[in-house]
């Protein structure tokens, strides 16, 4: 799958938004991926999750458990975990770090690669590697449907992405005048109650 095939489902699925928007990062852009809208059909989750799958299965071999930072890679973590015939896991903020539950067992003979949804700085991977690591799992590497930060962003592992998708992305107080003078919008998850 190419890059213009990946965003022809976001464009299809009415998933590719224009305005001025603050992303989970703080971050501010032209240009949001509104993910949710293309995973609330399973048939076009199902093609970017394989195909995802596909490319870990050629670069990072013998993975055994997905998992994947709550709440937004936990749709593209259990269909791309599907295609990969291993468990699919996630991580939830506790006090705002992230953590395993629900009797969630990761062993030592594991081999975990954390998967997202989109990545922008790279934060939500990096915290989850973090916590795994913090009990004692064996991450060798994390994937994502799209890279915004054009192979910029540092995960602590290596990351595989469907495509890269470089957008630009200010601080707040260094907009340009033209994304100045659009009211902010804040659609992603990581403000919604227990998610940080």
């Amino acid at each position: 799958m190419d890059k213009e095939q990946v965003l022809q489902i976001f464009r299809d699925c009415g998933a590719m938004l224009e305005g001025h928007f603050i992303l989970s990062s703080g971050l501010r852009s032209p240009v949001f991926l509104q993910k949710a809208k293309v995973f609330q059909y399973a048939h076009q989750t199902e093609k970017l999750c394989k195909a995802l799958a596909e490319r870990i299965k050629a670069e990072v071999p013998g993975v055994t458990k997905v998992v994947s930072p709550a709440i937004g890679g936990i749709i593209p973590g259990y269909e791309t975990s599907r295609h990969l015939g291993v468990p699919a896991l996630y991580t939830e903020r506790v006090e705002g770090q992230f953590e395993l539950r629900r009797g969630f067992e990761i062993g030592p003979d594991d081999r975990v690669i954390v998967v997202e949804d989109i990545v922008s700085t790279g934060l939500s991977i990096r915290e989850c590697v973090t916590a795994l690591r913090n009990i004692g799992a064996n991450v060798v590497a994390a994937a994502c449907l799209i890279d915004r930060s054009g192979g910029e962003a540092d995960v602590g592992v290596p990351l595989i992405s469907l495509i890269d998708f470089k957008v630009p992305a200010y601080p707040a107080d260094q907009l340009p005048p033209e994304l100045a003078a659009i009211p902010a919008i804040k659609p992603g998850s990581r403000g919604i109650q227990g998610v940080k």
